[in-house]
């Protein structure tokens, strides 16, 4: 017998489903940022803060160690940003076909300071359902630079479905707001308004909007200056082409956003 929980899942896939929550919170100490606080319940960590920049910005990489992101599975990272932090990932996040339950990812960042959200790519499995949320909320003089690169299957993506919504807020006015669902088979799958049969797509949002070096991104991706903010997108069938297309484009807008030359994290190399 299947017991049935609440919001429709099975014991059984609740038991066999991770749920994990990573909490940081960045600082600043004279010049210096440093990881203040950092709380975790899963299988959700950061590993070692490394200063490759000097101490005044702080990179750590947060790891999913599963591997895998499964239906039933929901993680949670927050971050608050005092200071200058760089956060990214070791490697892909994969999306695994499910049976019926959907996983779920939320970003929580407060940015009173600077922070970069610089992940590898999201690969979505044939048969996956995916909810993926983001929410930035900018202090007066906070400072953002994120990505995502989605790559929906590595042999097609032919049953499924990936939800996704991001909005940045800065002193609570919103600046930006996207919300949609991809469905396989789906007219957003193959519509000139939509992938127009590509498999792999991304978005890149820095804010403030250094409006001046427009015309440069526009020589690298689409790029979009909205109030407060610019928007850049990558839509093709390679998940290289895409990172590489986005660490051009951060090349370009650090020096203004952040105040640092891009300086790539090691992880990146190895």
């Amino acid at each position: 017998m299947r017991i049935r929980a609440a919001g429709g899942l099975s014991v059984e896939a609740l038991a066999s489903s991770w749920q994990a929550q990573l909490a940081l919170e960045f600082e600043r100490d004279g010049r210096r940022t440093v990881l203040a606080r950092r709380a975790s319940d899963g299988p959700l960590v950061v590993q070692k803060p490394l200063y490759p920049e000097g101490e005044e910005v702080c990179h750590a990489i947060v790891v999913h160690p599963p591997g895998g992101i499964a239906g039933g599975d929901e993680l949670s990272l927050e971050v608050n940003a005092a200071g200058h932090a760089l956060l990214t990932t070791p490697g892909a996040a994969k999306w695994y076909r499910s049976a019926g339950p959907w996983a779920r990812q939320s970003l929580d960042f407060a940015v009173a300071g600077t922070l970069e959200w610089l992940p590898r790519e999201t690969i979505v499995f044939d048969g996956a359902l995916g909810e993926l949320k983001t929410d930035v909320q900018l202090g007066l003089h906070g400072r953002f630079i994120g990505w995502e690169v989605v790559c929906l299957g590595r042999a097609g993506f032919r049953k499924g479905k990936l939800r996704l919504e991001t909005s940045i807020r800065r002193e609570r006015e919103l600046l930006w707001l996207e919300r949609g669902t991809l469905e396989a088979g789906g007219k957003l799958m193959t519509s000139a308004a939509g992938l127009a049969g590509c498999r792999v797509f991304g978005t890149l949002v820095a804010a403030p909007a250094p409006v001046e070096l427009l015309k440069e991104c526009r020589r690298i991706a689409a790029t979009t200056v909205l109030p407060g903010l610019v928007v850049a997108r990558y839509l093709g069938d390679s998940t290289e082409e895409a990172f590489a297309t986005f660490m051009r484009l951060w090349a370009v807008l650090r020096p203004a956003v952040a105040g640092r030359e891009a300086a790539a994290p090691r992880i990146w190399s190895t």
